[in-house]
């Protein structure tokens, strides 16, 4: 199944796969960073829940890769909220051009790692059904073992290139808990619509500050003893993970 591309807002590219029967359920995929954005593991989950009846979008986030913008100039979230605000105007295939629309009844977001705190804090909006966060930074605050925020805005341009354009004044953005930080925005997340899937041994984003998060909100989390940083592709290949997944999906 050949994957389609399209613009929203004029600046941010976005992958996707339309539903292969009529529906109005749509998935959407907050990726984390750094990191290439077309994965196999990834394209296989996108390709399954299409042929489950689900509209599938992977946006670029402003200012990084295909998209237009300056990263992190605005938050995440908005980028993700600009897509589900234009869903229902029709977006473009830019291969050919062909128009489509889709008027959402059901929208999961998939959330990983950096995307994590967009997912969360897009819980509360009545249009979305669920969320899925997947080893998801909580708290910039809080200190990362592998990955320390100095560090990785330091290095992300030297490894990646023009992948992500930003500042470091708005990098350092992040670290003072005031922007794209779920922990200091409690009022602004529905726990109940949130599944947290975290391991034990993740060095780039403590598991105590999430398991503490986790339960001051009231979302449900899947405690891992050992994985590591978990991404989309142990979701695709762990089938009893995927198999809770699904059953919140349905609750």
């Amino acid at each position: 199944m050949q994957i389609m591309r399209t613009r929203f807002k004029k600046d941010i590219v976005a992958e996707f796969l339309p539903s292969t029967k009529p529906s109005s359920k749509v998935i959407i995929i907050c990726g984390g960073m750094p990191g290439a954005p077309k994965q196999e593991a990834l394209l296989s989950f996108i390709t399954r829940y299409s042929k489950k009846d689900y509209w599938v979008f992977y946006p670029r986030y402003r200012g990084s890769w295909e998209s237009g913008g300056q990263f992190l100039h605005r938050e995440p979230t908005d980028d993700i909220r600009d897509v589900i605000n234009e869903l229902p105007h029709g977006f473009t295939n830019l291969w050919n051009n062909k128009r489509y629309r889709v008027r959402p009844t059901e929208i999961i977001l998939f959330a990983s790692s950096f995307g994590g705190p967009a997912g969360i804090l897009l819980s509360k909006d009545p249009r979305v059904t669920k969320v899925i966060a997947i080893s998801p930074v909580v708290d910039w605050r809080d200190p990362s073992k592998d990955e320390p925020l100095a560090w990785l805005g330091k290095v992300v341009p030297k490894v990646y290139g023009n992948a992500y354009r930003y500042t470091m004044r708005d990098w350092n953005k992040l670290k003072t808990g005031r922007f794209y930080n779920p922990a200091t925005r409690i009022n602004d997340i529905d726990g109940s619509k949130i599944l947290m899937v975290h391991a034990k041994d993740d060095g780039s984003v403590g598991y105590p500050a999430v398991a503490r998060f986790a339960k001051k909100i009231g979302a449900t989390l899947i405690t891992r003893q050992h994985g590591g940083h978990l991404g989309f592709s142990f979701v695709v290949h762990n089938k009893s993970l995927f198999k809770k997944i699904s059953n919140f999906l349905r609750s």
